[in-house]
């Protein structure tokens, strides 16, 4: 199979262009344009090892003629846009030479009986990503995310994700009420309350519920967890950043179920 003719863009008035740019720095773009960007190597290949398959593929004019071969086939269309062009479309500090545009996924409903994890209004989008890169890691397949959560499939919590987007189920927008319809035990993490995790006989499956990075788990959310946990702190800190808690968890969650196994 040959590499597909590319169309080159020098414009910054092209339409395309355009498009791609909101996509890259808008954090909402993808709900609008119903399509993804990914940029540069490592997301671009954890899209396709996890069968992903990109609406268009861009390069920039310098890199087209060193493109791998599974990146300049990847895509039905190919696009080349100018190097100075480049960095109007690119999120990041050193721009990649590269990405695709990927249809957004379509919305599923919650499976009621998978591992998931609860997002409860996690505004900063690292936070986001790396809770996502977490989840895949451990055996957690579904992301329920509540609104006022950061967009899920926004440049930087994709960047943050580092392709865990691709193996996981991803919920947006709910209301509390929306988590009744899971159907595993849903266990609230809190600073000052409940059984010690390392102590914790954890469920599995289950839904780790994840709080706001200031107020913690809503009150509604506490109510409906079956149980509240805190991770021991030695070193006196009041509290750990929601990322790394997540992390804590999530791979208590995993060591558990490995040790029963």
């Amino acid at each position: 199979m040959t590499a597909m003719q590319p169309v080159t863009i020098h414009s910054r008035d092209n339409a395309l262009l355009k498009d791609l740019r909101r996509l890259s720095q808008d954090s909402t773009a993808y709900r609008k344009q119903g399509r993804v960007w990914v940029e540069g190597d490592h997301l671009c290949s954890a899209a396709l090892a996890r069968g992903q398959r990109p609406a268009i593929a861009v390069f920039s004019e310098s890199f087209w003629p060193l493109a791998p071969a599974e990146y300049a086939q990847a895509a039905t269309k190919n696009v080349v846009i100018a190097d100075a062009l480049w960095p109007d479309i690119s999120g990041l500090e050193s721009p990649a030479r590269m990405g695709f545009v990927l249809p957004l996924p379509v919305q599923q409903e919650l499976d009621a009986q998978s591992p998931t994890v609860v997002l409860d209004r996690l505004q900063d989008a690292g936070n986001v990503g790396s809770i996502l890169r977490s989840a895949s890691a451990f055996g957690f397949t579904q992301i329920a995310a509540l609104k006022g959560t950061a967009a899920l499939w926004s440049p930087k919590v994709l960047r943050a994700g580092m392709g865990a987007h691709f193996a996981l189920r991803l919920v947006e927008g709910l209301d509390a009420q929306d988590i009744d319809r899971l159907r595993v035990p849903l266990l609230a993490t809190s600073s000052h309350q409940g059984d010690w995790l390392h102590r914790a006989q954890l469920p599995w499956p289950c839904g780790w519920i994840m709080g706001h990075e200031g107020q913690g788990v809503s009150p509604d959310l506490q109510r409906r967890a079956s149980r509240h946990i805190r991770i021991v702190q030695p070193g006196g800190e009041e509290s750990l950043n929601v990322g790394a808690a997540a992390a804590i968890c999530l791979h208590a969650s995993a060591a558990a179920r490995a040790g029963g196994a």
